[in-house]
């Protein structure tokens, strides 16, 4: 078979080509993108693969995450988006993906003119839809209840709940590397001019950021004393911190957190001070079918093995788009 998922989460293309976690039997392994369910086995693929390929961006912010001696440079191989790298009878081409910084699809052509796609994660409508043989892709929401129907009004409904926040004082902001990221170029564009307040690890994302282009402002860190003078006296300012500190930082303050598991408004009111803002980086089930039916697959297999409805997904696009569909691994 071209293509599967194995029990450890890689995606395996062609005869040479793990995606996402290590497979000793493939040479090449493709890291889509820098988080964390996608650097699965990462060391083990630096120290036993031949390659390990992956975008400028992708380098740069799993420098940063995992420290800047934990890639091997030797066994890097980085390609930008659409280079093509030739491995034996195989090509592998890297296309962009909508996601955080640096995603990417990858697109792998055999001896015999078949196209593999894996997706990876993606967001429609900005990520380009891939024609495919065979197209393997992310089930994150894959079921038909997650539909996500505002838009572009997040963006609008994000600006004006900081803004209603920053009249009372500092405000909080919690999410993922990279969804933190989309939010400051988010205010920054609206002209939110105030500080932006920031611990070590999301001033080091921030900064390869703004090293790819995105648009952020200036950050200060938290460690300041500055910053420290400005949270306890109240000063209008954005917090950016990772979703694993909420329980600790902030609890007093305005806080909004950045989730895509709300579907059913783009503002969800959890307590008095805290809200959820409904902003994905992931497309929703209909972003997922319209991947599918202009890819024009022949079959597809759904990603079963990362958080998702994997199995649901390979149903849904059976009978509604009448192409074979199957969850692996199974």
């Amino acid at each position: 078979m071209k293509v599967s998922i194995s029990a450890s989460g890689a995606v395996l293309l062609g005869k040479h080509v793990a995606c996402d976690a290590f497979d000793e039997a493939k040479p090449l392994r493709v890291v889509t993108h820098a988080h964390y369910d996608h650097m699965l086995g990462l060391k083990q693929s630096l120290e036993k693969g031949e390659a390990v390929v992956m975008t400028p961006a992708t380098k740069d912010l799993i420098e940063v995450l995992k420290g800047p001696s934990f890639l091997t440079e030797g066994r890097i191989k980085i390609l930008e988006y659409k280079e093509t790298l030739t491995y034996e009878e195989e090509k592998i081409t890297l296309h962009y993906a909508d996601h955080i910084l640096g995603a990417a699809q990858v697109l792998l052509e055999d001896a015999d003119g078949t196209r593999i796609v894996y997706t990876g994660d993606f967001r429609l409508p900005n990520t380009p839809i891939l024609e495919a043989d065979i197209l393997v892709m992310e089930a994150t929401y894959g079921n038909p209840a997650h539909l996500r129907p505002f838009g572009e009004a997040i963006e609008n409904v994000l600006v004006s709940l900081v803004e209603q926040g920053l009249r009372k004082g500092p405000v909080y902001v919690f999410g993922y590397h990279g969804k933190l990221q989309e939010v400051m170029q988010m205010l920054n564009d609206a002209r939110v001019e105030v500080p932006f307040i920031v611990p070590e690890k999301v001033f080091q994302v921030s900064r390869v950021c703004k090293k790819h282009g995105m648009r952020l402002g200036g950050c200060l860190l938290s460690s300041d004393e500055d910053a420290q003078v400005m949270l306890q006296k109240s000063v209008p300012c954005v917090a950016f911190y990772h979703m694993g500190s909420r329980r600790y930082v902030g609890k007093d303050a305005f806080r909004v957190c950045v989730s895509g598991w709300e579907f059913k408004s783009p503002c969800r009111k959890r307590t008095e001070n805290e809200y959820v803002i409904a902003l994905s980086d992931h497309s929703d089930f209909n972003g997922l079918l319209q991947y599918v039916e202009e890819s024009r697959p022949k079959l597809v297999i759904t990603d079963n093995y990362r958080i998702g409805d994997a199995v649901t997904l390979a149903r849904e696009i059976e009978k509604r788009l009448n192409i074979p569909a199957k969850p692996f691994p199974s």
